[in-house]
């Protein structure tokens, strides 16, 4: 199946989204002035999590840690935070930093995780966006070899920045994780800190014991069984935004 894409300036995929940030992307959003959304999912070493065909894809784009006896492996995403339109775009819906706008604004719509194949429906753009344009997907291959890169650099910024991010983490005292399928863990960190933090010397290995907040008696049970540490009764410092019931 061919898919077409022609970017028709809505501003659509520019409005109530947060971006997934590279590392050094990050330190560039926060010294524009922009706030910074912290991300986080995990799955256990044992595979717990994440489906056999993804482990590897996974795996890669995150850290070993520890919870409680268990072993995790944390996947981290530091991402702007827009709510409403971008802090970027004009008053006509244009990008004032175009030139440099981060690598997934560059690779939308496709998707950056293999395992997630393209839905024109799922995505922001009107329908004539998919009618006219460029090929942009032949068969099952990424039809533009520019484009093609620009993912694989994404990919290779996950890999290439996660123990930075969790030392990052470990400054700002973010140490509680969702279980990736099941929800994800958001923080918004003072920028203050968040600056400070991505300065600051880091700290490698992880020293941290990094904690699971899910949703479902199976899901508590089974991390439970597994010996990994989960979160109390008290009030949280972040948001807990479940995917699923299991």
């Amino acid at each position: 199946m061919n898919t077409r894409f022609n970017c028709v300036g809505c501003g659509g995929c520019c409005t109530d989204h947060h971006v997934p940030l590279t590392l050094s992307e990050a330190v560039q959003w926060a010294a524009d002035g922009g706030s910074i959304i912290v991300l986080t999912e995990a799955f256990l070493d044992t595979g717990y999590g994440v489906p056999p065909e993804q482990l590897q894809h996974a795996t890669r784009r995150s850290i070993r840690v520890a919870s409680g006896q268990a072993v995790a492996w944390v996947a981290i995403t530091f991402a702007a935070y827009n709510v409403g339109p971008c802090r970027n775009l004009d008053a006509d819906k244009l990008c004032r930093i175009y030139e440099r706008r981060p690598l997934v604004c560059r690779i939308y719509p496709m998707e950056i995780n293999p395992h997630i194949p393209l839905r024109p429906q799922a995505k922001d753009c009107p329908p004539e966006s998919w009618d006219q344009g460029p090929l942009l997907i032949v068969g099952n291959a990424v039809a533009d070899p520019a484009l093609r890169d620009l993912i694989e650099q994404s990919r290779q910024a996950d890999r290439d920045d996660i123990a930075a991010k969790e030392s990052i983490c470990q400054q700002l005292g973010i140490h509680t994780t969702a279980l990736k399928g099941n929800g994800f863990v958001a923080y918004l960190p003072d920028m203050t800190a968040f600056g400070a933090a991505l300065s600051a010397p880091r700290t490698l290995p992880s020293t941290a014991q990094w904690t699971f907040h899910v949703a479902g008696e199976q899901v508590v049970d089974t991390l439970q069984q597994a010996g990994a540490r989960l979160t109390g009764s008290e009030a949280p410092p972040y948001l807990f935004i479940p995917l699923q019931q299991a």
